[in-house]
């Protein structure tokens, strides 16, 4: 009998990478059970799309509610209350006490085009300036803003013009808040008149590049340039959002509020819906048609968000967040010493990471980072790799996992990165 991997080569594109052979059959919570019925604690929640767990009753039942209703109708054609009641809760729940306005698509990268394309509307410059290790999706203008290059920009040609990077502050890597600002500065002076920048992009904490936090200071320089010289500021929340980092989003540890903020993955609890919330005249920009999509704000998805806010509020999520990365980085710490490939141990809220290096070499280990993923497979754990070396496991358990699998969750954290080292 072919299996099912096999058949997976034989039908999909080998573009369509592939972190586990898990085929899943049913999940509830923090738990997925795969065809042959092998169970696993679930330390990636679909990228951190299910903060509020698999199928979480609440947002199940409104989807189920909505779909006895009606399913698309294309919000541009016939629009709908749920779509405007949702746009006017992330208006006031997002960042900036100022009058905002929202749009909804389908995916985190159309977020993105979506708010470059308003960022030029409003600013009437073409200039989009991002970050090294940074990540915005798949498509060209997402893969140009990306500052890693292996594997999403290999083999697909000349990326959109009138983006430029500048390297992150990681002060583990060996660059400071001020040698990025430096860098940004230089910049303006050897490529981009800074006049010409439409907006600057980032995610308040790097997801793909290894899940490195924005310091507030650079938060608060970057706020500062962008206002000296009337380029917007766009905060990436696509993987930070809706309780991941102890807030509702990331953006809200620091006292800078973005003009532009994209959100996708957790909005909608495991139903594909993304949104562009912003200043109200900068949102406005754009002329009527210019911005949706025939499936954006999908129905079905906005009620599943609206689902998501009442979870995360009543849940008090936030503050499970909080708890549970703290016994995570904890855990990490106590081995610390027996581990010494252990190198860094971070990430606010329930968004944590640990880092690995070679223990002669002190070089990231990418090699050492992907054992300790494969052994805890092996056990029933799944985990992601993360970081432009490779080197970094990074934790996306659901938020509302129940606490007795998260404890056996990290003994097999604990057992996998000690036989790692065997």
């Amino acid at each position: 009998m072919t299996s099912l991997t096999d058949r997976k080569n034989a039908a999909i594109s080998r573009g369509v990478g592939m972190t586990t052979q898990i085929y899943a059959d049913r999940a509830e919570n923090s738990e997925i059970w795969d065809k042959e019925g092998n169970r696993y604690i679930d330390f990636a929640a679909g990228i951190a799309v299910v903060n509020t767990g698999h199928r979480h009753p609440r947002i199940i039942e409104a989807v189920k509610a909505q779909i006895d209703r009606f399913t698309h109708t294309c919000h541009q054609v016939v629009p709908y209350e749920s779509y405007v009641h949702l746009a006017e809760r992330l208006n006031a729940l997002t960042p900036g006490s100022f009058a905002k306005k929202t749009i909804f698509v389908t995916t985190g990268a159309e977020a993105v085009e979506n708010a470059v394309k308003i960022a030029r509307a409003a600013t009437g410059r073409q200039a989009i300036i991002a970050f090294g290790g940074g990540f915005h999706g798949r498509t060209f203008m997402g893969m140009a803003l990306t500052g890693k290059v292996v594997p999403y920009k290999v083999g697909f040609g000349a990326m959109p013009g009138d983006v430029f990077h500048a390297p992150f502050p990681i002060e583990l890597h060996g660059v400071s808040v001020e040698q990025s600002i430096a860098a940004l500065k230089k910049l303006f002076a050897a490529d981009v008149d800074p006049g010409r920048v439409a907006a600057i992009i980032l995610e308040p904490v790097q997801g793909e590049g290894g899940f490195y936090p924005a310091p507030t200071t650079f938060m608060r320089a970057l706020r500062e340039i962008c206002d000296q010289h009337g380029i917007l500021l766009i905060a990436d929340e696509v993987q930070t959002g809706f309780a991941r980092t102890g807030k509702l989003f990331a953006m809200e540890h620091h006292d800078v509020a973005p003009d532009l903020m994209t959100m996708a993955k957790s909005l909608a609890g495991g139903f594909p819906l993304a949104a562009v919330t912003g200043r109200a005249e900068i949102m406005d920009a754009p002329a009527p048609g210019g911005l949706g999509g025939t499936y954006g704000g999908n129905p079905i998805g906005i009620a599943a968000a609206h689902a998501v806010l009442d979870v995360i509020e009543d849940e008090k999520l936030c503050e499970r967040a909080e708890q549970l990365g703290s016994r995570l980085k904890q855990r990490l710490a106590a081995i610390r010493e027996q581990a010494p490939e252990i190198v860094d141990i971070r990430g606010p809220g329930f968004m944590n990471a640990v880092e690995f290096n070679d223990a002669k070499t002190n070089l990231p280990s990418a090699d050492f980072a992907n054992r300790v993923r494969l052994i805890a497979l092996e056990k029933g754990l799944i985990l992601l790799t993360c970081g432009v070396h490779g080197n970094v496991i990074r934790f996306l358990a659901p938020i509302t996992i129940q606490d007795d699998v998260f404890a056996e969750a990290l003994d097999i954290l604990e057992a996998s990165i000690m036989a790692a080292r065997a």
